[in-house]
């Protein structure tokens, strides 16, 4: 199977450093954030991408929907792309990082899901993807996505990825033979 893996663009809370997993709350698209969109577009519009799914947080929507203006295919909202419910929405994610320090993968706080979760849950997505969808979907997610995008794609460990970085609006390719 192959796929893109797309973070949003920029954000108001990328700014600020403050977690957000309520797609409630209106985090937004900075105007770097929608250029980064229009150039990740143009990258994309070669890629002969045939379904687009998004996180149904505001920041990767908009992210979508700049992209599909390139593309013109129908935006699919898929719950289970969405960030990691980290329990410190709209608190800084350094709080955040403090709170898990003594156990990364497994701790949770304030009924937020672990990361182990998270991975299980990005996951059991992928798993679905890979039986039902041809190559090329684009799905428009969240650094910590990303990571168990990498992890699923080359059998590793929640661990292994955990702090690799993921650019706001650079295309991913994933490859997997393992499903």
């Amino acid at each position: 199977m192959h796929f893109i893996g797309l973070r949003h663009g920029q954000s108001q809370y990328n700014l600020k450093s403050l977690c957000n997993d309520d797609p409630s709350c209106p985090v937004d698209l900075t105007e770097k954030g929608k250029l980064q969109a229009r150039q990740a577009a143009m990258l994309l519009q070669n890629e002969n991408i045939s379904r687009i799914y998004t996180s149904p947080l505001p920041r990767a929507i908009q992210t979508a929907e700049i992209v599909n203006d390139q593309l013109n295919l129908e935006l699919l909202v898929e719950s289970s792309l969405a960030d990691i419910r980290s329990g410190f929405d709209g608190r800084p994610v350094n709080d955040y990082m403090k709170a898990i320090e003594h156990d990364p993968v497994h701790a949770k706080v304030n009924d937020g899901e672990s990361i182990n979760e998270f991975h299980e849950r990005v996951g059991s997505f992928l798993n679905s993807l890979s039986e039902s969808e041809n190559d090329n979907t684009l799905l428009v997610t969240h650094e910590e996505a990303l990571r168990v995008f990498k992890a699923w794609a080359e059998g590793l460990e929640p661990e292994q990825v955990l702090w690799i970085p993921f650019e706001n609006c650079k295309p991913y390719m994933f490859f997997s033979t393992l499903t």
